[in-house]
């Protein structure tokens, strides 16, 4: 009789009850599995999907495969006008995306993103406060953006009960507009000075628009426009570079900072939380390619508190990170996505490269921002038929 028993102690695995667990994603349940027979191999159970899958592991679309299979953009050495000088009131050109592609293609949209790709060049490696030659032009420049600075603690904000776009902000730029030609004059050498005409306009529109009183990265480029000018001038040349990104760019971001904050400035044209950021592209930039080939900092360590409270003020991506986590509510990975997803990146050269790629398909190849872009002699027009 003891052999029936084992037989069929054998048998009890096949009667038994299978163990418990979900259909669709496999983990444990109280409820037992469906019967086979509800799936057939043609309609298999669904697979599960999270709510907010990681953006870094979705199917890329056209335009997103096109930025990764995009040429990465190089240097260019800035070419300098010479006399005769043929100074003129800038204006825009661009009305369409046929407009934008003569403009990219052309030299000086080449050079000028060139340009933009030399001065991340310059900082390579490099913390801000590292040192580097400094001439009296870039003194008086950075002097002047601590004036601008110093405005907006003269002018406070009003009380409104508005949530964007403190009234405050536009005697800031009216202030701005009325003094901007004087204070082109502190750096201008005299042969250069009838420039003004041409570079004040840049600058006038570097800090926000004062009717809609807001700030995107279309007024970014336009500062970095009339950067590009002044190289154009002669009056920045190469090696004024590392200090053109860690005095006065840093300075600029900071002045930027105190507005978009003072006068609760609305983003323009912000992708929201798609968006790289609601107001800045090029300190990314800049900032990645300081941190190119660090020892210690990688690109996730941007979620580490202690990094970004140690060394935000050293370097330009850190401190842009801690700004959006300032701002901000929240998980990081739900307001910030495409941050979060380009701290999985395995390295800063990768995330400087593609960030590059990135400036030129999202910021000099879109219409609504391109539209405000300003042409004069000094950053020409070779669109044709305009």
């Amino acid at each position: 009789m003891e052999p029936e028993t084992q037989n069929h102690d054998h048998q009890s695995p096949e009667t038994s009850p299978s163990p418990k667990c979900c259909a669709k994603c496999g983990g444990p349940t109280t409820f037992p599995p469906p019967p086979k027979s509800l799936y057939s191999d043609i309609s298999p159970p669904p697979n599960y999907r999270p709510v907010r899958a990681p953006a870094i592991n979705l199917p890329p679309n056209n335009h997103s495969q096109a930025i990764i299979l995009a040429p990465v953009p190089q240097s260019q050495k800035v070419p300098t006008i010479t006399a005769p000088f043929e100074f003129q009131t800038p204006s825009k050109k661009i009305q369409s995306p046929d407009d934008i592609r003569h403009f990219i293609d052309s030299d000086t949209g080449k050079n000028f993103l060139g340009f933009v790709v030399a001065l991340s060049e310059s900082i390579r490696g490099h913390k801000i406060s590292d040192p580097c030659h400094e001439s009296q032009t870039i003194n008086t420049i950075v002097s002047i953006l601590n004036e601008l600075l110093q405005w907006a603690e003269e002018i406070p904000p009003l009380q409104q009960s508005a949530r964007y776009g403190n009234l405050a902000y536009r005697t800031w730029h009216s202030r701005l507009t009325d003094n901007s030609e004087s204070l082109m004059l502190r750096f201008l050498p005299n042969e250069l000075q009838a420039a003004v005409i041409e570079i004040v306009p840049y600058f006038n529109d570097s800090f926000g628009n004062s009717s809609r009183i807001d700030y995107g990265t279309g007024h970014e480029t336009n500062f970095a426009s009339w950067l590009y000018c002044l190289a154009r001038m002669g009056v920045i040349k190469e090696e004024d570079y590392h200090a053109v990104v860690s005095r006065v760019f840093a300075k600029y971001l900071e002045l930027m900072r105190k507005l978009q904050l003072v006068y609760c400035m609305e983003p323009a044209g912000s992708h929201g939380v798609w968006g790289l950021d609601d107001y800045h592209f090029l300190p990314f930039i800049f900032g990645s390619s300081q941190l190119i080939d660090h020892k210690y900092m990688k690109p996730k360590s941007i979620h580490n508190q202690d990094i970004l409270d140690n060394f935000a003020d050293e370097y330009m991506y850190l401190s842009c990170i801690a700004f959006v986590k300032k701002v901000k509510k929240g998980l990081f990975a739900e307001h910030s996505p495409l941050l979060d997803d380009i701290s999985g990146v395995p390295n800063w050269n990768k995330v400087n490269s593609g960030l590059l790629k990135m400036y030129k398909a999202e910021v000099l190849e879109k219409v609504p921002i391109m539209q405000h872009f300003l042409f004069g002699s000094l950053i020409r027009c070779e669109i044709i038929d305009f």
